[in-house]
Order: C-alpha cells, then structure tokens, then sequence
C-alpha cells in the first residue's frame, strides 16, 4: 500500500488554496491569537462599561456607539478567519494541530459573546435615545423606542427577531440582565405617568356630587395636533383604559339614558386654549315614576353631544387601523347598548295605532347605530343589538300594543255590573220578532258597551302605513279580550253574581251582547268566531240558570211550611206563605222586569211561576178529604195567585204561557162545582178537564170533594 500524503503537505495545499493570506499554519495561528488578544482587550472594556451602568451605577460617558463599531469590525475579522480555515481545513487541522482546531471553536465561542455584547450595547444605546428623545418631548419617538427596547429585553413577538435563540438566552443569563429589566420597566412607567398626565390636561373629565344631583364636565382640547400624538402614544399596549371607561359609563352613559339630562355644549376660546365643553346635569336619586323617563330622542341627541365632545381623542392607535372609541366600545358597549335597548328603546315602542302611524323610531335608531359605527364605538357585524331591536320592532309593538288593550280590557272588567245602561231602546219582542238580527231591548252593565267600544276601536284602526303591506298587528286581540271577558269577569264579581239576582242578569245580558257583537263582525275575520260565540251565550246562560234554580229553590223553602192543620179548615198559615211566593216573585220583578229582555223575562217568570203554581196544586191534591169550608178556603187561596200572577207581566195575558195556569184556574173551578159540574168538565175525556189532567186526579179530587154516595161512585165510574 502506498504511503499516505504527508500532512504538512495537505495543510500547505489548504491554506495556499484558500487565498486569503494564511499560507501556513503558523500563520493561521499567529492571526488567530491576534485576533484572541484584541477580542479579550475589547470585551474586558465592554465588561467595565456593563458594570458601571448596570451593576455599580458609576458615572460613565462612554458611547456605546464606538463599542458596536468596534464588534463590528472584531465580527467581521473573525468571519474571514472562519472562512480561511474550512471545513476541510479545520478537519485536517484537528488532526495536525489540536491547539489550532480548538482556536477555531474558541473563535465561534468569542463570536457568540461579542454578539451578546452587541446586544447589551445596543439596548444602551436605546436607553441613552429614550433621555435624548425626552427633551424634544416626541412622545412617539419615545415610545417606539421603549417598544424596541421591550423587544431586546424580553426578547418577544419581534419581527424580525432582534437576536438569535442563543444570544437571547446567554443575555437572559447574565448578571446585568435584572438591572436592564428594572430600568426598562421604570421608563415604561415613567413614560406612561407623563402620558396619562398630558392627556388629563388636555383631557378633563370632572364629576361634582351634591346631596340630590351630580354635576359632569368634559373639556377636551381642540389642539388636535398635540392631542392626537399624546393619544396615539397613550393608547398603545399594555395602557389600560378601565378608569376611563368606568368615568364614562357611570357618569355619563348610564344617565343619559335612565335619567332626564340637562345638556350644555360648547365651544370655547379660554387664557388655556381653545376647547370643547359638555355639561351634564342630572338628579341622582332613584326616579319615583316611569314618567320621569328621558324621551328617547332626547337620549339619542345627547349621545350624539357626548360623542361629538369626545370626538378629538379617537384617533388611530394601532396599524391595523384601530380606534380609541373601539377600544372604550370594548368596556362600555355591551352594558351601553343592553341598557340603551331595554331602558330607553322598548318603553319608547309605540302603545297606540296612531303613534304607530306617526312613529320614527326605527329610522332614528338605524341613524344612531350608524353613527356610532363611524365612529368605531360598535362593529354592528358583532355588535347586533340596536340593528336586532330594528329587525324586532313590530314585535315589540304588537306586544305592548297587546299588553296596553288587556290592561285596559281588564280595568274594564274590574268596574261594577250594577252601573247600567239602556240598549235599543226601540227594539222590542214584536221588532225582534220581525227582525232576528236585531239586539233586543235591556239593560246592560256600562263596562259591556266600553268594553265593545274598545273592541270597535280596534277594529277601526289602521293597519298599514302608507306604502307597506304589513300583518294586522291587532290580529286575534279580540279573541283574547273576549276569553279575557268570559274567564274574569265570573272570578272578579263571583260573590255578588251568586248573592244579587241583578249581577247574574246583568252578566248574562252582556254575554248576549258581547255576542250579539260577534256575529255583526262575522266579516273581520275574528279567530275562532263560532266557538267564542257559543262560549260567550252558555257562559252568560249558566251564571243566569243558577240564578233562577236559585230563586226556584227560595219559593220552593217557602213552600215547605204550606201544611193543613186541620181537614175541616185552611187556617191562615197557607195563605201566608202563598202570599210571601208572591211577594218574592214581585221582588225579584222588581230587578229584573227592566233589565231582561222582554222575552227573557216573560220566559224566566212563566218558569219561577210554573213552579210555584205546581207546588201549590201538588200540595192541595196531598189532601184526602176537602170539607166544603175547606174548598171555599182553598178557592179563595187560589183565587189570591190566579189575581195578583199576571201583574207580574208587562202583559197580564202573558201568564196563560205558564203551563200550570190552566190547570189552576180549573182546580179553583173544581172547587166551587157540584159532581155533576166536574162530570159534565170531564166529558167522558173529552172536556176542557182533559187538557189539564189525567183520569187519577179527577176521581182523587172527586173522593175528597164529596160524600161517599152511589151518586159518587157512579159519577167515578164515568171519570175513565
């Protein structure tokens, strides 16, 4: 095998190929530790300029200018050694000269400190600009520097980084590295002091509270110039705008809208300057009533002032074009707009068709949102409360409209019944007769023709504005009413329907009414008109119905004590008692005679008549033997209903509709006849007795009547 090159050799051809002056080893390593010498000199110099700053705080008036000169040129000596000795070079290197490969890393380690120390002069030098800066008082020079500073110290979202993942972490290392942070963050803090300062006297946001009101003041200076460099500067990161913010929303924004708002703008030229000026002045005591609620216009208007006063500072503080107004919208506008809509905007919804007809609120509020998306305090893409109450309007109108007709309805409801009033007075049973559309003449409570009154004017309001086709917003309110009408008016007046005969009429004349006005609307396309028409007439029935079983139960307790106290006489206690029937149903003519319809009553009475009449007649036919005084007695008894029962009509002829009228006046005339008579009645069953009574009645009244003789039993046998 041939023998290998000989090292000096290959080492020769290296350095010679190279071309950079170092033909020879020995050169190589004499540049290298020249270059050794001078690094260790210079970083001894920066080392001292390091610690007189940062760790003994020693006066020192060296610029670190010429120390970064000096790095550069110290870099860019051992990047051309670096590059005299490659990779091939070095490789050989390490196996013909340790010492010289080992120079070669140690200038890498060199390079990497004279990097760090680059990076600690050149946060130096910022801190040196930041002081030179303070005196031109060009706060946004100096706030670029603090931000480039933040960048070298903390090493974070820089773009491009300021130093590589090793430089940072050596730095990191380093015992100044605490000191440059502490200084870093008083001139943050110096700088912000002085910003937040500056903006208070350009800025001034003042608050005066007296024991029953509060007096606010915004002046903001008209330098724009002046205040728009400080605003920019102030509004960056980390500023934190909550004591702002917090002034704002609960001196202002909040009473402008739950209060009324005495607003004074101005524009002013004082000795300070020329300025813009709000007050605001308002009570701070809690409202008492919801009268003292601002209008909303109002309340737009003096946004629009609070807006317009405050316009000066709400610059662009960011590159991405954000807005000092978008970064107090963060703090404020979702109480702002949640207070705005819920305390000011729906109570402003109309409660009135005409209102409606003549309201811009939607309009205004579509401006409003405009306007304080121009102004960046909303995004309205994200920001969707003003532009969903828009979109909800009718909603929210049909339903106060809704809330206003049944609180009107049901304060309605709530009045007496017994406050009555006269209807188609003209319209009686022969007119009715004639006419079956016609609403018969009664009497009605006053709160059943308001409540139609308010149904009719519901059904005459307009439901379009001009140009647009909308929905009835009324559509199934008269349903509602009229169920509202049928379910509380029996639970509010229950105790006086079920005690005082009059209610009960009363109410049931209303329904009829209330019905009566359902089928002239037939055509206005009232939900379930059928079904509320039956409702409304078996509702006003069943109250009436308990009535009269009420009074039918009141004659028929009468008439338990109608007893014979004796077989030969009447005595005076039936007669009594015959006489309080009478006069019970007198009574009640008294309340009702005028209030049901003629027909009604005539009806209502046939039926409290009929069985009173009936009870009277089962109560004689009780008797198994009728003495002649007794018949007489009991004629004359009689003779008391049949006389003093049709004063009871309006037309004494209406008392032959009681179905038991007949059958009393025969009874009477059965008392005062001879058998003959009472046969000859009969007929064989086919005289007038028929109509009345049966077979078993006429031989039971025969036997009690009379004697028991062949005359008797032969006129029985002709009773079949």
């Amino acid at each position: 095998m041939e023998e290998a090159v000989p090292r000096s050799k290959l080492l020769a051809e290296v350095f010679q190929g190279n071309g950079n002056g170092c033909a020879s080893v020995d050169a190589t390593q004499s540049a290298i530790l020249k270059v050794l010498t001078r690094v260790n000199r210079f970083q001894e110099r920066v080392q001292k300029h390091i610690d007189d700053n940062y760790t003994e705080f020693m006066p020192n008036h060296t610029s670190p200018d010429l120390f970064l000169e000096e790095s550069a040129s110290l870099s860019r000596e051992i990047h051309d050694l670096l590059e005299t000795v490659g990779s091939e070079g070095l490789g050989a290197l390490e196996e013909a000269n340790a010492k010289l490969a080992r120079s070669g890393r140690q200038l890498r380690e060199i390079l990497l400190g004279l990097a760090v120390s680059e990076h600690v002069l050149k946060i130096d030098e910022l801190f040196q600009c930041v002081e030179e800066e303070k005196a031109t008082k060009d706060y946004l020079a100096i706030l670029d520097l603090v931000s480039r500073l933040r960048a070298f110290v903390y090493g974070e979202d820089a773009d491009p980084p300021v130093a590589s993942v090793e430089v940072r972490r050596v730095f990191q290392a380093l015992d100044c590295y605490e000191t440059i942070k502490v200084k870093y963050h008083v001139q943050a803090y110096l700088l912000q002091q002085t910003l937040q300062e500056r903006f208070d006297r350009l800025v001034q946001l003042q608050s005066k509270s007296f024991p029953t009101s509060r007096c606010v003041t915004l002046q903001v200076s008209r330098d724009q110039a002046q205040l728009q460099d400080i605003v920019q500067a102030l509004f960056q990161e980390p500023y934190n705008p909550a004591a702002l913010c917090e002034f704002l929303l609960d001196n202002c924004i909040e009473p402008l809208i739950l209060r009324p708002v005495m607003a004074e703008y101005s524009e002013e030229d004082a000795d300070s300057g020329s300025h813009v000026r709000l007050s605001l002045s308002y009570a701070t005591g809690k409202p008492s009533s919801e009268q003292l609620r601002p209008n909303y216009k109002q309340v737009l208007e003096n946004f629009r002032l609070l807006l317009q006063t405050l316009a000066g500072i709400n610059s662009s503080v960011s590159s991405s074009g954000q807005h000092v107004f978008s970064i107090i919208g963060d703090h404020v506008k979702d109480k702002m707009l949640q207070l705005l809509v819920d305390e000011c905007l729906i109570p402003a919804v109309p409660e009135t068709m005409e209102e409606y007809q003549s309201a811009t609120l939607c309009e205004d509020v579509t401006q409003f949102e405009q306007l304080l998306a121009d102004c960046f305090l909303i995004n309205p893409e994200h920001d969707r409360a003003l532009g969903r109450f828009v979109e909800q309007y009718d909603t929210y109108y049909r339903n106060r409209l809704f809330r206003r007709v049944l609180e009107t309805a049901r304060e309605i409801i709530q009045r007496d019944l017994q406050d009555m009033v006269l209807v188609a007075a003209n319209n009686g049973p022969t007119e009715v007769a004639s006419d079956p559309f016609l609403f018969p003449r009664c009497m009605i409570s006053k709160s059943a023709q308001d409540y139609v009154k308010l149904m009719d004017r519901i059904l005459r309001q307009p439901t379009e504005k001009a140009g647009e086709s909308e929905a009835d917003p009324l559509t199934g309110v008269i349903s509602i009413m009229l169920h509202t009408y049928i379910d509380e008016v029996p639970k509010v007046h229950r105790k006086l329907l079920d005690s005082i005969p009059q209610q009960a009429v009363l109410f049931h004349n209303n329904c009829l009414y209330l019905t009566h006005w359902v089928a002239q609307h037939a055509s206005k396309e009232i939900e379930n008109l059928a079904a509320l028409a039956k409702t409304l007439q078996a509702t006003g029935q069943q109250h009436f119905r308990v009535q009269v079983s009420y009074q039918s139960s009141i004659l028929m307790e009468i008439m338990q004590g109608f007893e014979f106290e004796s077989p030969h006489t009447l005595g005076s206690a039936p007669l009594k008692l015959v006489r309080q029937c009478l006069r019970q149903l007198e009574l009640l003519k008294n309340v009702w005679a005028n209030v049901l319809p003629e027909t009604v009553y005539n009806a209502t009475f046939c039926e409290l008549i009929n069985t009173f009449v009936a009870e009277l007649i089962r109560r004689v036919f009780t008797l198994r033997d009728i003495s002649a005084t007794m018949a007489c007695e009991l004629s004359d008894l009689i003779d008391v209903v049949l006389q003093r029962a049709p004063a009871l009509f309006g037309e004494p002829n209406e008392v032959v509709q009681v179905p038991s009228w007949l059958k009393l006046q025969q009874l009477k005339a059965m008392m005062n006849a001879s058998l003959k008579e009472i046969t000859e009645l009969w007929c064989d069953g086919a005289g007038p007795l028929t109509a009345s009574y049966n077979a078993d009645e006429i031989r039971h009244l025969i036997r009690a009547l009379f004697q028991d003789t062949d005359r008797r039993a032969k006129a029985i046998t002709q009773i079949a």
